[in-house]
């Protein structure tokens, strides 16, 4: 099956290579931002400080990139200031669809919320699906899009007596990619996107023998939509899964399986989360918008069940200034909220809370 999977899309790639060329037509773009902040952070932890301290910096997604067109190939690239690089993609219009190689967004990416704080936070990782910029060759037919992503492989090891619990990947084995699914129909008025991932991969544990056998899968599905009444606007996100981390599904909770250190058994990590944003269009000059996103992850280690949650709400206003310049100060609240039964250890442990206020500053050209 895996030979054959790989033909498939071999062949696939040798039609799109195989195109027809012309004069390509280049369009340069570019977005400076910059972060201006206060933040309290409230430690919630015994024997660890709080702190206030500001932020004044170039934010790492600003960017500089191109988009390319030359008939029905087209592709392009995208830069960010670390450096790094955040977009490099070629695809192909095949008259029933189009093809796509290369590393952008994947098709579980919908930015409904426009929270600024942390590098335009977005509320992606408190309950707006994000899957993050990935390697990938995609097939979109209208408004379906699949996905063939390159696999994450990272563990968890973890002490279900309560030890501390550290990263690994040991002897994995990876046969087929991720596999991401989603459909968007939009009209002027609203639009809806129901989504779905899965991804599996095996690994050797050597936890009571050296050639012991584990598999972790992972499943991610959710729905997201907007609605525009006017000049306001409504927009929703609803998403569930188990180890959703493991194919690299951004939360602000630890959401990876685990690995049990004493039997080398995985135990699965269930998580979901929602969000939503209101906002209204005043003016050409401003935009009041507001969102609330939370998140949570269950294990069942032992009796007692982690139950991990995090949460984040703002309030913000877009200062337009002048065609691709604009100001964006915001109010919120970043909060980890806290950990019940850590490690299956009964108890509670509070997490980091940070409350910000302070302004965006970008100018796109």
């Amino acid at each position: 099956m895996k030979k054959l999977f790989v033909c498939a899309l071999a062949v696939a790639m040798v039609f799109a290579f195989t195109a027809p060329t012309m004069a390509a037509d280049w369009n340069f773009y570019g977005s400076a931002r910059f972060t201006t902040f206060s933040n309290d952070v409230d430690a919630q932890v015994a024997g660890v400080p709080s702190d206030t301290d500001t932020q004044w910096a170039l934010q790492g997604n600003s960017r500089i990139g191109a988009t390319v067109s030359a008939g029905d190939v087209g592709g392009g690239f995208e830069y960010g200031s670390t450096p790094n690089l955040r977009k490099l993609y070629g695809t192909w219009n095949f008259g029933a669809g189009t093809l796509l190689i290369g590393q952008t967004y994947t098709p579980i990416a919908e930015f409904y919320s426009n929270q600024v704080f942390g590098a335009d936070n977005d509320l992606l990782f408190q309950g707006m699906a994000y899957h993050g910029r990935r390697g990938q060759i995609r097939l979109t037919f209208g408004g379906f899009n699949v996905a063939f992503v390159t696999p994450v492989t990272q563990l968890t090891l973890s002490n279900t007596a309560g030890g501390t619990t550290v990263s690994t990947a040991v002897g994995v084995d990876t046969t087929l990619p991720q596999i991401v699914l989603s459909y968007k129909f939009a009209t002027d008025m609203f639009s809806v996107k129901p989504y779905l991932g899965w991804a599996s991969y095996d690994f050797t544990t050597g936890v009571t023998n050296a050639t012991q056998q584990e598999s972790v899968d992972s499943l991610v599905y959710g729905i997201g939509g907007k609605v525009n009444f006017g000049p306001a606007f409504v927009a929703a996100n609803f998403m569930a899964g188990s180890n959703v981390g493991n194919m690299g599904i951004d939360m602000a909770t630890a959401s990876n399986a685990i690995v049990n250190s004493a039997t080398g058994g995985i135990v699965d990590n269930d998580s979901l989360g929602y969000a939503a944003v209101v906002g209204f269009k005043a003016s050409d000059m401003f935009i009041i918008e507001g969102g609330y996103g939370y998140v949570s992850s269950e294990v069942q280690y032992t009796a007692a069940k982690q139950e991990d949650t995090a949460f984040s709400y703002y309030i913000n206003c877009t200062i337009n200034l002048a065609p691709g310049v604009f100001v964006v100060p915001e109010f919120g609240i970043v909060s980890g909220d806290e950990i019940k039964n850590p490690l299956g250890v009964v108890g509670t442990t509070k997490q980091t809370e940070t409350t910000y206020f302070g302004a965006k500053w970008q100018i796109n050209f």
